[in-house]
């Protein structure tokens, strides 16, 4: 996945179709000079709707299509005809995509099945026509029902990664190089802040064929939640992964303690994301002997599954692997 081609965020302005107008007519025939009402109803107005497709990754083939537009439902005929109705938009988008309205910044719905549809703007309702209106003490009725306008406004499309190990940490903690390594991902890979600007997906191969998915998140800073930095772009992309992989560098000053700061960022941006099987990869482990190593471990987080690792020797790669399989299946903090 080319980052440049990573899109996932657009702005659309959406219009519905109007609902077509009830007829006003009466049956005339050659036999029949004045007939009874016979006016046909409305077409209902085309709606936008979002599909999901699960061959996409991103929101690219929206980014540049600002408007969309369907089309008005036609007028209703004689002989209870009713009038055609508009076409529907349909918008095809990856799973894990939410709605939201600009306005008032309220989630409509989340599209994440393949094939599931939903409705984001409603096209108007057809108008009845005067035949619906004719009584025992109107024959004739000379009315019938307009068509409902349609809808408009701006909404936002926002796609959140899914994946099964999401990668947490601070930026240059090693979390681009544990992808390349792992899967046949090829992030890009060097030493400033933020190089991982997208997100980043591979595939994990593990034994007897089966495999699982990792993303490499964009790096998290303190005040994230606040939206420093790339906070909440980074951070939707965490609630759509299983288990999350806090990746934190040997040679940091206290493990414990950056720890504890990017798990706060994620409590204050969604509570929820705490209640998601976690695991602490210590990286960059080929600076350290084995006496440091167990003099750091510990010091590490109680009750947090860890496992020393290095990206640029392979050690511990293995073993983490097979942890984080262990816990994907488990579903449980060991």
């Amino acid at each position: 996945m080319e980052g440049t081609n990573f899109v996932d965020y657009v702005k659309i302005f959406c219009r519905s179709g109007g609902g077509g107008g009830g007829s006003v007519h009466f049956r005339r025939d050659k036999v029949t000079a004045k007939g009874g009402p016979d006016g046909g109803d409305g077409g209902l107005g085309g709606s936008i709707i979002l599909r999901g497709n699960k061959q996409l990754w991103t929101l690219l083939h929206l980014k540049y299509r600002k408007h969309v537009f369907a089309t008005d439902g036609q007028n209703g005929g004689g002989s209870h005809s009713s009038g055609k109705a508009g076409e529907d938009v349909v918008l095809e988008v990856p799973l894990g995509t939410v709605a939201k309205d600009v306005d008032t910044g309220q989630v409509h719905f989340e599209i994440t099945k393949h094939g599931e549809e939903k409705v984001l703007v409603p096209g108007g309702r057809g108008g009845q026509g005067n035949a619906h209106f004719k009584s025992p003490t109107n024959q004739v009725p000379q009315y019938a029902q307009p068509g409902e306008p349609g809808d408009e406004g701006w909404k936002i499309l926002e796609l959140k990664v899914l994946a099964d190990v999401g990668l947490v940490g601070f930026p240059n903690a090693g979390k681009s190089t544990l992808l390349s390594k792992m899967t046949a991902a090829k992030p890009e890979i060097a030493n400033y802040a933020f190089t991982t600007l997208v997100p980043q997906l591979g595939i994990v191969r593990y034994r007897d064929n089966q495999s699982y998915i990792m993303a490499d998140l964009p790096g998290i800073i303190e005040g994230a939640h606040l939206g420093k930095g790339i906070g909440h772009r980074f951070l939707r992309h965490i609630e759509r992964n299983a288990v999350l992989l806090f990746v934190i560098p040997v040679d940091t000053e206290d493990i414990k303690k950056e720890y504890k700061i990017l798990l706060n960022e994620l409590k204050q941006f969604n509570p929820e994301l705490l209640d998601k099987p976690r695991f602490l990869a210590v990286s960059k482990s080929d600076q350290a002997d084995e006496e440091l190593m167990k003099l750091i471990k510990k010091e590490l987080p109680r009750g947090l599954p860890h496992q020393f690792i290095s990206s640029h020797t392979g050690f511990g790669l293995q073993e983490l692997n097979d942890k984080l399989w262990k816990l994907l299946n488990s579903g449980i903090n060991e």
